[in-house]
C-alpha cells in the first residue's frame, strides 16, 4: 500500500470515528512527518478538542505552527506548557524555533540551551549555530609558543582584555508616559513612589535619607503589558531606557556573561538617571538551589553583587526594573532590601482597562462610531496582547473590504466583536492556575499574599 493510500485509508477510519483519540492522534502524526501542514494542523486541533490537556497533542500542533511559520501561535500553545516546572526539554526546542522565528533570539537561545542541557540528544546542530554569536576573535600573547596551554578553562574567552567590554544593549529615549498605558492605576502609581519621586522631588526624599535608585520587580501573566510599563516609566521621567535582553547578557564562554552584566549596568551608571529593564529576569536571576552547574550560579552572584553596588551611592539614579513571568523561580537573595525588593503585580486589564487599551490601539485608524465597552464586554481574560491580535485581525478584513472597494472604509464595533469571537485569550488562565498553587502551597513566607484577592475570585 502506497504512502497516499494507507495515509487516505486513516483519513476515512477518522471520518468514520470521529471520536476515536488514538487513531485521530496517529492520523496527525503521519499527516504532520509526510509534510501535509495544514491538513495536520486540522487533525491535531481535531484531537486537543476530545484530550484538551494531552502534551504531545500540542506538542505536535505547536510544531505544525512552526513549520507553517506561524511562530506567534506556535508559542501561544506552548506557553501554558512552558510554565509547569520540570516540561518535557523537547516542548524547549519547539519554543527555541518559534521565538527564532518571532526574531527572539535570546529568549530562544535560553530556550534551545536549556533543553539540551537536560535531554542532550535533542540537539540540533543547525538551530544552535543559528542562536549561537560567533566568538571575538583571540589572539596570541607575545612570546606565546604555538600550541601551549596555560591552563585555563576551554571555554573561558580567550579575547579578554585589560580593558573594560562594552554592553551589548543599547540607550534609548522612551516616547512614552503613563498617559500611553491604558488602566493599571494601583501599578502606575506604586512605581511613581517607589522609583520616580526620589528623582522627582529629591531634597524631600534626601531629608529621609532616601536616595534615588532601587529595584523593583513586575511580575504577572504574559502579555500583560510590563514592557509597555517600564518604557513609560522612564518617559515619566525623561531618563534614558536600556531593555536588557538575555542575548545582550549570555555567552557561551565563562565569565563572558558575568562581564556583560558588569558593562551593562557600567553603561546605565553613565547615562544616569537611567531606568535599567531586564526582561524574562527569571532566567538570569533564577534559585540557585535549581542550578545544576557552578558557572551559571556565577552570573546569580554578579547580578545580586551590580544591584549592590561598590559603594552607597554607586546605583543612585539608576533604577531597576525587571520583569517575569514566573516569580517563584527567582532567587529569594533578590528579595533582600536594596535589590528588586520590590515586587509589584501586573493584573490582567479588567473591563473599562481593556476599553481604554482598545482606545489606545485604535486612535490611529479610520474609526465609525466605536463602542469599547461592548467590545470589552466579551474579552474577558485577555490581556493587552491578545486585544493588539483582535484589532490587528480586525484591521486585516477591513483592509480587504477596503482594497476592494478602492478606499478607506472605516474600522467598526462588530469588526471587533467579529475579531474577538474568532480568538481566545492566551495564557492568563493557565497563569493564574500555576500562581494558585504557589499562593495556595507555597506561601509560608507571605511572599505572594497580594495574589490571594486573585486568585480566590472567579479564576
Amino acid at each position: 500500500m502506497s504512502d497516499d493510500a494507507g495515509l487516505q485509508a486513516l483519513r476515512d477510519a477518522a471520518r468514520l470515528s470521529p471520536d476515536n483519540l488514538p487513531l485521530r492522534r496517529h492520523l496527525a502524526g503521519q499527516l504532520l512527518a509526510k509534510g501535509y501542514l495544514a491538513e495536520a494542523e486540522a487533525e491535531f486541533r481535531a484531537a486537543l478538542m476530545l484530550a484538551p490537556k494531552d502534551l504531545d497533542i500540542t506538542a505536535g500542533l505547536a510544531e505544525a505552527f512552526v513549520r507553517q511559520s506561524s511562530h506567534g501561535a506556535a508559542l501561544a500553545a506552548l506557553e501554558p506548557l512552558l510554565a509547569e516546572p520540570g516540561y518535557p526539554p523537547r516542548f524547549g526546542v519547539l519554543a527555541a524555533r518559534a521565538l527564532l522565528g518571532e526574531g527572539d533570539t535570546g529568549r530562544a537561545a535560553y530556550r534551545y540551551f536549556e533543553a539540551i542541557s537536560r535531554d542532550p540528544s535533542l540537539a540540533d546542530a543547525d538551530l544552535a549555530t543559528r542562536l549561537t554569536p560567533p566568538p571575538a576573535p583571540s589572539y596570541a600573547q607575545p612570546g606565546a609558543q604555538p600550541g601551549a596551554h596555560s591552563g585555563a578553562p576551554l571555554l573561558t574567552n580567550a579575547s579578554a582584555s585589560a580593558t573594560e567590554p562594552e554592553s551589548n544593549a543599547e540607550v534609548e529615549y522612551a516616547g512614552l508616559t503613563f498617559a500611553d498605558v491604558a488602566g493599571m492605576e494601583a501599578v502606575k502609581e506604586a512605581l511613581r513612589i517607589k522609583l520616580l519621586l526620589p528623582l522627582q522631588q529629591p531634597e524631600l526624599f534626601a531629608a529621609y535619607g532616601k536616595r534615588a535608585g532601587g529595584g523593583v520587580l513586575l511580575y504577572g501573566p504574559p502579555g500583560a503589558g510590563k514592557t509597555h510599563l517600564a518604557r513609560a516609566a522612564a518617559g515619566e521621567l525623561g531618563a534614558s531606557f536600556v531593555n536588557v535582553g538575555l542575548a545582550d547578557i549570555l555567552d557561551m564562554y565563562v565569565g563572558s556573561s558575568e562581564r556583560n552584566l558588569h558593562a551593562t549596568f557600567d553603561m546605565a551608571r553613565r547615562n544616569r538617571p537611567c531606568v535599567l529593564f531586564f526582561d524574562e529576569v527569571d532566567a538570569l536571576a533564577a534559585r540557585r538551589s535549581d542550578m545544576r552547574q557552578a558557572h551559571t550560579r556565577q552570573i546569580v552572584n554578579q547580578f545580586l553583587a551590580e544591584l549592590d553596588g561598590v559603594d552607597q551611592s554607586a546605583n543612585e539614579g539608576v533604577l531597576v526594573l525587571a520583569a517575569t513571568n514566573a516569580p517563584w523561580y527567582v532567587d529569594a537573595a533578590f528579595r533582600r532590601p536594596g535589590r528588586l525588593d520590590q515586587p509589584v503585580f501586573v493584573p490582567p486589564p479588567d473591563q473599562a482597562a481593556r476599553a481604554a487599551i482598545l482606545r489606545i490601539l485604535c486612535r490611529d485608524k479610520p474609526l465609525a462610531e466605536m463602542d469599547f465597552d461592548a467590545v470589552a464586554r466579551v474579552t474577558e481574560h485577555f490581556v493587552g496582547a491578545d486585544l493588539k491580535g483582535v484589532v490587528d485581525r480586525a484591521v486585516e478584513a477591513k483592509l480587504h473590504q477596503s482594497i476592494s472597494a478602492g478606499r478607506p472604509i472605516p474600522l467598526s464595533t462588530p469588526d471587533l466583536l467579529a475579531a474577538a469571537k474568532s480568538l481566545r485569550p492566551t495564557a492568563v488562565r493557565e497563569w493564574m492556575a500555576t500562581a494558585r498553587n504557589y499562593v495556595m502551597h507555597a506561601n509560608d513566607s507571605g511572599a505572594w499574599d497580594e495574589l490571594m484577592p486573585w486568585v480566590k475570585g472567579k479564576w
